[in-house]
């Protein structure tokens, strides 16, 4: 039987990573920005003079985010809870009974 071993790999190395990946794209854009030549490559051969590319974005530092606006969840149900009382009271057997039924009863031990 053969014995297959698992792959782990730590978070901390996977943050290493993707924050390298983030500053590699980072540096790359600022290079375009520097570089006319490299930004007009990056849109295929003329550089556009609307500021929807991300080069320019970078430049002026123009970082639109949206944050929704959702409301908390409420839970609609709600658990009733309801006081229970309990007395317990001690009755003898011999009072339940109607006459002439109760247990018998030892003359030596009463």
């Amino acid at each position: 039987m053969r014995l297959i071993r698992k792959c782990s790999i730590r978070r901390d190395t996977v943050n290493r990573i993707v924050a390298g990946l983030m500053l590699s794209i980072w540096l790359f854009m600022s290079a375009a920005e520097i570089c006319p030549s490299l930004h007009a490559w990056l849109h295929g051969g003329s550089v556009p003079d609307d500021d929807d590319c991300a080069v320019v974005a970078i430049a002026l530092g123009h970082f639109h985010s949206v944050v929704p606006e959702v409301a908390p969840v409420v839970p609609v149900a709600s658990i009733e809870v309801v006081p229970v009382v309990e007395i317990s009271v001690f009755a003898p057997a011999i009072k339940n009974l109607p006459q002439g039924r109760a247990p018998p009863v030892l003359s030596a031990v009463s």
